[in-house]
């Protein structure tokens, strides 16, 4: 979740100010290094909820060859660049590059966000980049449906496996494997199966990288005896808390990559179990 998603959930934590609130404390993206001592300085002064809303913002990337060449970004860093620090103005002290072949390979909401914003921005063709078919996509129907209509092409059962650059590092090919579905995983979609000795190589200028975020492993890892899930997440129980009992969590630091919605819902629960809590 990003800083804006986590300003959304301070500013729904506000009534934590109210006198019968006043021992709770919520937590947004500390700096490296200091969430034990906070927790344990915030204990001796005695506070006795806090709230973990540090978000997932650490880009996952394929760590296939040459994704470090130049103009490989994730979705994270090019998305914040053009929506909040104006990189598409020509004066811009961040500029993004401008692709006139993009591809983005993922097949989520954010993928869509991105794919659309290079189309506008002026790239002649931008393509979705995704492994499985179009029936298993994770992005919502409307925003497939308007990525089409802004002529967005989807090379879908396609799984990048190499980049290539040209003699100044700039990335100017995509070496794809072809797949074919197999069988449901543990999340109930059809598993992508490559198909032996049939790729595809692509010219492209631009490549941007949407296949998820996982969370900060700062904070969860530096709280001794803070149970976590599989993917580095904070487990929690129905009210939101942690095998810590003063430590509550909430949003994509629970749920991974997810929505502003349920951070926000995750952010009441856990209230209103931290308030029952300061009653006994």
């Amino acid at each position: 979740m990003n800083q804006s998603r986590c300003e959304d959930v301070s500013r729904l934590f506000c009534y934590l100010e109210e006198p019968k609130m006043r021992n709770c404390v919520l937590i947004l993206e500390p700096d490296a290094g200091v969430s034990r001592f906070m927790q344990l300085k915030l204990e001796e002064e005695g506070f006795k909820g806090i709230f973990v809303a540090s978000g997932a913002g650490l880009p996952n990337f394929m760590n296939i060859p040459g994704e470090n060449s130049i103009n490989i970004l994730s979705s994270n860093e090019y998305l914040t660049r053009v929506n909040l620090m104006d990189a598409a103005s020509e004066d811009s002290d961040t500029p993004v590059p401008f692709g006139k072949c993009v591809a983005v390979i993922g097949g989520g909401n954010t993928a869509m966000d991105s794919v659309r914003t290079a189309r506008r921005l002026g790239a002649e063709r931008a393509m979705i980049i995704y492994r499985r078919s179009e029936e298993e996509m994770p992005a919502r129907i409307e925003e497939v449906k308007h990525a089409k209509e802004e002529g967005v092409e989807f090379l879908t059962l396609h799984n990048p496996i190499e980049y290539i650059a040209d003699e100044q590092g700039k990335v100017k090919q995509v070496v794809l494997q072809k797949m074919e579905l197999g069988e449901p995983d543990a999340s109930g979609r059809r598993s992508p199966v490559p198909i032996p000795g049939a790729t595809e190589t692509i010219d492209i200028d631009l490549a941007i990288v949407s296949v998820g975020v996982s969370p900060n492993p700062i904070v969860p890892s530096s709280i001794k005896g803070l149970e976590l899930g599989r993917k580095g997440t904070i487990a929690v129980n129905d009210n939101m808390q942690s095998s810590i009992p003063t430590i509550y969590a909430g949003g994509d630091i629970v749920r991974g990559g997810a929505t502003v919605i349920l951070a926000m819902g995750d952010g009441r629960k856990a209230a209103a179990a931290m308030n029952e809590q300061l009653k006994n």
